[in-house]
């Protein structure tokens, strides 16, 4: 399959076999990294990446991913360029364009990614948007395949804020992938009714269900996969944290939920969590609400059913196939 040169913007851009392919990809390349076999094909290759929202998995996946292909990388910070402020995202593009082979952003709005695609003339990696997370998707479905062995069919229950990047990008994926997805969270959050009906038109095709719930019995019923996320997300102010605590808590992943899904079960989080106090943003929460977990408790997220660090692993994994295969 030949990818070389495609950007990378959202999972609505490639066809369900694209998509496998991406995944099939990234697990050939975990199997040479641990088996030490060498895979540096891309020497002589710089790419630069554009962080306007910081990272620890996204950053060091693209990172440590570069460099076992034998990439040299540039790594710009909020701080580190002009983006958007003093040179438009356009002459952006066209500048990094003449100078690396490739680019990844992460930031807000999914139009920056778009139009830095449009003008680099160069493949542009979406590292997170407002709108889409497209790289932790490859990961996601690496890590249930590890798990099931295979995809179509199964019953995929997101909980919690899937208004955003995660949610869309979930719903997209399972509908391309024939897999039945349950968004199971207070009807404030339900997914933008366009790319519902987008999604639903897809799983036409595909075999897959979409579904909008707020019964959590009935929406984690005999299910295969449970996933959550922050409440809050990145940039967004802490005045929200209320509202959502309000809205949000009946759909908090925890032993009830896990024990009304399947008993082969894997509860999955694409991280950071809050389900200890042992961050900042954990303590400032117990402080303000007198709560210790949020959308996950610790009694889930240490569990045996979770694959929370295999998912995180693997997100260098497919990092790599995607730059692999854009790139070669």
């Amino acid at each position: 399959m030949n990818l070389k040169g495609r950007n990378f913007l959202k999972l609505k851009d490639f066809t369900p076999e694209e998509i496998l392919y991406f995944i099939d990809l990234s697990s050939e390349f975990k199997q040479k990294k641990k088996q030490g076999i060498a895979h540096d094909e891309l020497k002589g290759k710089n790419i630069a990446l554009i962080f306007e929202k910081t990272s620890t998995r996204t950053r060091c996946s693209f990172e440590v991913a570069a460099h076992d292909l034998g990439m040299h990388v540039t790594y710009l910070d909020p701080s580190g360029s002009q983006i958007g402020k003093k040179e438009s995202i356009r002459d952006t593009a066209r500048v990094l364009g003449r100078m690396y082979d490739g680019i990844e952003y992460r930031g807000f709005g999914q139009e920056i990614v778009e139009e830095l695609a449009k003008y680099a003339g160069i493949p542009v990696w979406n590292g997170l948007t407002n709108e889409f997370h497209p790289t932790q998707m490859i990961a996601d479905m690496m890590t249930i395949k590890e798990r099931f062995g295979y995809l179509k069919g199964l019953k995929f229950v997101y909980m919690g804020d899937a208004r955003y990047n995660m949610g869309n990008s979930l719903m997209v994926t399972c509908a391309k992938l024939g897999m039945d997805f349950v968004a199971c969270t207070n009807k404030t959050y339900f997914p933008n009714s366009e790319l519902v009906d987008y999604c639903k038109e897809v799983a036409k095709d595909t075999g897959a269900s979409i579904t909008l719930t707020e019964d959590v019995k009935e929406g984690t019923k005999d299910a295969d996969i449970i996933y959550t996320d922050v409440w809050v997300s990145m940039g967004e102010p802490d005045t929200v944290w209320a509202t959502r605590i309000q809205g949000l808590m009946p759909y908090q992943v925890n032993k009830k939920v896990m024990e009304n899904a399947k008993e082969t079960a894997i509860f999955m989080h694409c991280l950071p969590a809050f389900h200890d106090l042992e961050t900042v943003i954990g303590k400032e929460i117990y402080d303000k609400f007198d709560l210790t977990e949020m959308e996950v408790t610790d009694e889930v997220f240490e569990s045996s059913q979770s694959v929370v660090f295999q998912e995180a692993e693997n997100r260098m994994h497919s990092i790599k196939a995607i730059m692999y295969a854009t790139l070669k």
